[in-house]
């Protein structure tokens, strides 16, 4: 990344990302079922076509929880079980130095995280406190909630997925496809058909689409993942320019309010921000499109090398005006109109705090620590917005909850109740803006632990920062491994786990640090990824001390109106360091 030279009001502008590259001309097939016939070309694909993934629930229930762990066919463990949300989760006392040398059945325990999907993040608290209750009787009271909006529990036995799958389906909740080579949850505004200035309603467009495709036969065998965002409300408040298909609300001059049509993006080791294809869609052709621009990953979609079989790499062959070509001419079967790009969000996209709704009512958004709640609090969740007369709240794409249906002289009795259950709607500096993955607790990929070390660092900052007045929230990402899980690239601070020398001959966990990334905002204009500065990284040890310096000095070095990320692509490395 070169540095910024010039400061403005605006924030830097995104850079070309060369990363996602095409595979080399080879006269070997990528695997491109339209182009080179639907033979496998590696072992996953071969499973794929001989049983998609769909079917082992049957398996699950009728044979596996009744066996045990170790009647579990390999292929069913470790590549099928996702299809239903479930991955063995990494043994405990296991060092991240050893994260890349052990086999996955060396790593893994005889336990599973287990994720529950939560299309658009909507909740109710009959389904809230139906988690917290399995969450409570079967995960040890674990329970976090992702940075796309689900919920994910651990300590699962494999006995108990029977009885954990009729509770959750009776409220109406479901893990189906929330892994695997499959249409990942679909993200969707936290304040759809609710905030005051939502522009349009996401809603029934998600609902439709999870109705007719979701566990279905259709697109059970994709390439690999395929993530999805779609938002009605101005903010732009579901990271679209990081996933495969992202929908954002715009007014188009002549044909009304719909939808900007966004594809391509991902993060991972070879990050790349997903492209306009300058189309407009119209609100009831949202989910033609969805699935006209899934097939095209489908049959086009590179699945000979998996580290190459995500839709940005295709994006990075054909071009956005390739990609919209065939899109229309193959499987829509018309043109869709040209249409405007969104205006830059006017205010922040998390909906902490407390917020007027469209029908007079509040919505208030609260953080927990990084994501990090419990069953317990999940229940409690439950029974304290009942008893303040709400039965509704949603999950985000930031780690956070947002509550809703507030009546005025609740909120301020309700923010305090909220607070002693440790969801905070008046947050921290850090405690607002710090997103960590799951990390070496649980993760089979991970290198360092992340939870822990963020809560811990907030806390610390919470204290040594309490003094100063930051411009704008400053994002701090966390991540156990070089995955991306926690957007590292798309953050102001963002952290990669990895192992550094401790000056004895040994080993630390520490972190890899890239500086002003972000999507777009209220403070950007637009999607840039992090600098990185050769040779700067810091140990978890001095995390704190590290994010404290460089706070401190972005502050006495910023021009009137420059933001954080700003200052972090025009100022020299040893002031970053």
């Amino acid at each position: 990344m070169h540095s910024e030279t010039a400061v403005a009001a605006n924030a830097p502008a995104a850079t070309k990302l060369p990363a996602a590259r095409p595979p080399r001309p080879s006269t070997r097939p990528n695997g491109q079922w339209k182009i080179d016939g639907t033979e496998p070309l590696n072992g996953n694909e071969v499973w794929k076509q001989i049983d998609n993934g769909l079917a082992v629930r049957g398996r699950i229930e009728e044979i596996y929880s009744k066996q045990g762990f170790d009647s579990i066919d390999g292929t069913d463990l470790h590549g099928r079980f996702r299809w239903w949300g479930l991955y063995t989760q990494r043994k405990p006392g296991i060092d991240g130095g050893r994260t890349a040398t052990l086999e996955p059945e060396e790593l893994e325990d005889r336990y599973f995280m287990l994720r529950v999907r939560i299309d658009g993040g909507q909740l109710t608290t009959e389904q809230t406190r139906v988690i917290g209750e399995v969450s409570r009787d079967f995960g040890r009271d674990t329970a976090d909630i992702t940075d796309r909006q689900n919920i994910q529990l651990h300590w699962i036995q494999i006995e108990d997925m029977p009885e954990i799958w009729r509770r959750l389906e009776a409220v109406g909740l479901e893990t189906t496809q929330a892994c695997g080579d499959v249409p990942r949850v679909f993200l969707g505004s936290p304040v759809a058909g609710i905030a005051a200035d939502e522009l349009i309603d996401p809603t029934e467009a998600i609902a439709e689409i999870a109705r007719k495709y979701l566990g279905t036969d259709e697109f059970a065998n994709l390439p690999r993942k395929f993530k999805t965002a779609i938002t009605g409300h101005p903010s732009q408040d579901v990271v679209h320019e990081i996933n495969d298909i992202g929908l954002v609300a715009v007014d188009h001059p002549e044909l009304g309010i719909g939808y900007d049509l966004w594809v391509g993006g991902a993060l991972s080791t070879t990050p790349r921000l997903a492209e306009r294809l300058g189309a407009f869609v119209a609100e009831d052709r949202v989910s033609e499109v969805w699935r006209g621009v899934t097939s095209i990953f489908r049959d086009y979609g590179y699945r000979r090398l998996r580290g190459k079989a995500r839709l940005k790499f295709l994006l990075a062959e054909w071009g956005t005006e390739k990609f919209r070509r065939i899109l229309e001419d193959e499987y829509l079967g018309y043109p869709l109109p040209d249409g405007p790009a969104a205006p830059r969000p006017k205010t922040q996209g998390d909906h902490i705090g407390v917020h007027k709704q469209k029908d007079g009512r509040f919505y208030i958004g609260v953080a927990p620590f990084v994501g990090r709640v419990s069953g317990q609090t999940l229940i409690r969740l439950a029974d304290l917005l009942e008893s303040y007369g709400s039965s509704r709240l949603r999950t985000t794409p930031h780690q956070k909850i947002v509550v809703l249906d507030v009546a005025e002289e609740h909120v301020e009795p309700l923010i305090a109740a909220l607070d002693e259950i440790g969801l905070s709607a008046r947050p921290s500096l850090f405690r607002r803006s710090t997103v960590a993955c799951t990390g070496i607790e649980f993760c089979k990929l991970a290198i360092v632990e992340t939870k822990q070390t963020a809560t811990d660092a907030i806390l610390e900052l919470e204290q040594r920062l309490a003094t100063i007045e930051a411009p704008h929230p400053i994002t701090l990402h966390v991540n156990g491994c070089p995955n991306s899980c926690a957007r590292i690239q798309a953050a102001d601070i963002g952290l990669k786990g990895q192992l550094l020398p401790d000056g004895n001959g040994g080993s630390t966990p520490g972190f890899q640090v890239h500086l002003g990334g972000g999507l777009a905002s209220v403070d950007r204009e637009e999607a840039g990824l992090g600098r990185t500065v050769r040779g700067l990284k810091v140990t978890a040890e001095n995390l704190t001390d590290y994010v404290e310096r460089l706070v401190l000095r972005f502050l006495a070095a910023r021009s009137a109106d420059e933001t954080f990320a700003q200052w972090a692509h025009r100022a020299d490395e040893e002031d970053l360091k």
